[in-house]
């Protein structure tokens, strides 16, 4: 049930608007620093060994300790500290709106009765990771799988954004899932074994694309 769960919850077709966010790479094609196969393989394979494993899926795994813990406080500090952490407008956005819809969407599911949503997060904006820690945990899944199912999500979502953008084909898609699924378990790993004071999300060339993508004349995606 476990793995059915993992993924339901990684899937697509979850219905908390993944799919409308580019996380800056549709600036980055649009810059020409992503170009082809080779160069959106270099784009992914640093911020996943970045920001995205070195902070973002760093604190999601805290977030699963801390609600394990009781540790309500540490959450709310952890939600706080993702949610100043966004470089741009649009981030933000995104990461609250994701986190509001998956709250909404916990709050419609028979299996959060178990695990109510924590009362130290009230009605604020919650950060997606935690949200999704949330989740984790109503749906019985493991830290591991908690991070690996959210890490394989944000791969296979900016894969989606390469089909639509560059354009890239179906074909070579899935063979760029392939060349970096060795380097997602990498950064699973990374994200759950980093010590407190090594966490960064220090990435300007990122910064600096999302914040362009806000005056991108012509745009599929919200981010």
């Amino acid at each position: 049930m476990a793995q059915l769960q993992l993924l339901r919850l990684a899937s697509p077709g979850l219905p908390i608007g993944a799919y409308s966010y580019s996380q800056g790479l549709e600036s980055a094609l649009d810059l020409g620093l992503v170009t082809d196969a080779t160069s959106a393989r270099q784009w992914l394979h640093d911020v996943l060994h970045g920001p995205l494993s070195r902070f973002e899926a760093a604190l999601l795994a805290q977030a699963c300790r801390a609600l394990a813990a009781g540790d309500e406080a540490r959450l709310v500090a952890i939600n706080q500290r993702l949610l100043a952490s966004r470089d741009s407008r649009e981030l933000r956005q995104e990461a609250e709106q994701m986190g509001y819809s998956l709250r909404q969407l916990l709050a419609a599911l028979p299996e959060s009765r178990r695990h109510p949503w924590p009362a130290s997060l009230g009605n604020a904006p919650v950060a997606v990771p935690v949200a999704w820690a949330v989740a984790a945990r109503a749906l019985d899944l493991t830290e591991e799988a908690a991070v690996s199912g959210y890490l394989w999500g944000w791969l296979e979502n900016q894969v989606m954004v390469l089909l639509k953008a560059m354009p890239m084909g179906q074909t070579a898609g899935q063979q760029l899932l392939s060349a970096l699924l060795p380097e997602l378990a990498i950064a699973v790993d990374t994200a759950r074994g980093l010590p407190e004071d090594e966490l960064s999300n220090f990435a300007p060339g990122l910064a600096w694309v999302a914040m362009k993508h806000e005056t991108q004349y012509s745009r599929l995606f919200r981010s």
